[in-house]
């Protein structure tokens, strides 16, 4: 199989990013959000949801659904955890991963309905 060298390259940059995610990771741990109140609770709704069923084969689109539903799961266990509600608002630790998943989902979403 042919690889090109933009995809070289972009192996290259990945790995990169992955150093600097290594570097970084001793640095921060986590940041202190804002969340709606509705949003917090939806969250938490996720986290205590039992998901019985058994993964199979999943299409791309299908694994990154569930991915981004477990990362919800994971804010609301850190809302469940830390959450402190505040005038309407729920303030929460969460981990830069779970800030990073959500702010990724944003673009990801946004590619899935169209």
């Amino acid at each position: 199989m042919h690889v090109s060298e933009e995809y070289v390259r972009y192996r290259q940059d990945a790995q990169l990013l992955a150093e600097v995610g290594r570097q970084l990771a001793g640095q921060v741990s986590r940041v202190r959000v804002t969340l709606s109140r509705e949003v917090a609770e939806a969250a938490v709704a996720a986290w205590e949801r039992d998901e019985l069923g058994v993964v199979g084969e999943e299409t791309v689109e299908e694994f990154a659904l569930r991915d981004m539903a477990a990362e919800l799961a994971l804010i609301g266990s850190a809302v469940t955890e830390r959450g402190v509600p505040q005038d309407g608002q729920v303030v929460v630790d969460l981990g830069v991963v779970q800030v990073g998943a959500a702010l990724q989902a944003v673009g990801q979403v946004r590619q899935l309905e169209r």
